[in-house]
């Protein structure tokens, strides 16, 4: 059910004015830091910013999806590292709770992960299975009342800090592919669960992720998500489609946000003995991501709109993650080319940006993916038709 209104634009207006106060003032020092300081996240809580996804009943805000996207271009227009402390709380760690979870396991986990009390990760790439999930290795065997997970789990956002896994893994070795991956709701306290050291990245500096690797982790039965085996895969995928619009619009946040500042150093940045900004070949750069990063938006905000009113919109979110990872891409590039050397220097964090998009072509499925995607279902329903 939608916010009135008056509660939304409050929302909203309340999250612009954190960011600018609050976020955008310590973006360096995040970088500097590999950390975002722990009032900043004690905010993000008292915000309800950990269960904007997640229904009322179980203490979210239960926004719908064009709310949520709304929110994510505000929250993006300030370091990604930020949006990454809730992101697995607020997508793909608590949605396959969401949607498929039992009774039971929506009382359990969901209030928690909506307050942040607790910091949920998804569990689904491995070291030989990233996009193509279904070739997954890791295991988990019933074994009486018990799973027995073996196996290892690569690149997991906020595993450090994680209460709760959604964990994939395979129930039937036997079955290839999709059909033997089963979804679980593993504790991150479970003997037999170690964690990799946190890596060194490109960008993102403050989002941490690692290794989560299983060895001989029994988790009770009542852990399976949902009432049977098999469904892992159809949870993930559903999972990553709304992922797909939640990342797409942080895409389209950061893009804003650089779009503004280019705008901002051309209006002031003198060459010639005018400001860069009056010659036209700058003009053209910032014309250019001005005009991508408003088709983003529209993308974004169409598709949204589309699946709250119960559309199918798989094709359609594949095409906004496609689109808005790959556009923001090539406008963190013109930034960097309009602020000139600035740019390239760490002082005035162009550059940083620069990195901290790169990662948005990669994960929740890389830009190939969504080109895999987008023409098998055109094939298919071609075919159909």
């Amino acid at each position: 059910m939608a916010l009135d209104q008056e509660t939304r634009d409050q929302l909203l207006s309340t999250v612009r004015r954190f960011v600018e106060e609050k976020l955008r003032p310590i973006e360096a020092q995040v970088s500097e830091n590999d950390e975002v300081p722990e009032e900043i996240v004690q905010e993000m809580r008292d915000l309800g910013l950990f269960g904007i996804s997640i229904p009322t009943e179980y203490g979210g805000l239960g926004l719908n999806m064009e709310e949520e996207c709304s929110l994510m271009f505000e929250l993006g227009r300030t370091s990604p590292a930020f949006r990454s402390v809730i992101g697995t709380n607020v997508g793909i760690g608590s949605q396959g709770i969401v949607m498929h979870g039992r009774q039971d396991q929506k009382e359990e986990w969901l209030p928690k992960l909506a307050t942040g009390e607790v910091i949920a990760s998804f569990a689904l790439t491995e070291p030989e299975a990233g996009s193509d999930a279904a070739s997954m290795k890791t295991t988990a065997i019933r074994d009486g009342d018990e799973y027995v997970v073996n196996g290892t789990k690569r690149f997991i956002t906020n595993a450090a800090k994680a209460g709760m896994f959604t964990l994939m893994a395979r129930t039937d070795p036997n079955t290839p592919g999709a059909k033997g991956v089963s979804a679980f709701i593993c504790p991150a306290d479970v003997p037999g669960i170690t964690l990799g050291k946190s890596e060194k990245k490109m960008g993102q500096q403050g989002a941490h992720i690692c290794d989560v690797i299983f060895d001989n982790a029994r988790i009770p039965v009542s852990s399976l998500l949902g009432d049977v085996e098999g469904k892992g895969f159809v949870t993930a995928m559903q999972v990553l489609e709304r992922g797909r619009l939640h990342i797409s619009s942080v895409c389209v946040g950061v893009a804003e946000r650089l779009v503004e500042d280019s705008t901002n150093y051309a209006a002031e940045r003198r060459q010639f003995g005018v400001p860069i900004g009056n010659h036209q070949l700058v003009q053209a750069m910032l014309a250019d991501c001005k005009t991508e990063a408003y088709a983003a938006r529209c993308m974004v905000m169409d598709a949204s709109k589309r699946r709250d009113a119960g559309e199918d919109v798989g094709t359609e979110a594949s095409c906004c993650k496609y689109f808005a990872s790959e556009m923001v891409g090539r406008v963190a590039d013109k930034a960097v080319q309009i602020f000139g050397g600035a740019g390239y220097v760490a002082d005035y964090g162009i550059e940083r940006f620069y990195r901290d998009v790169r990662i948005f072509r990669i994960y929740e499925g890389t830009s190939q993916i969504q080109q895999m995607i987008i023409g098998r279902n055109m094939i298919r329903e071609a075919s159909a038709g």
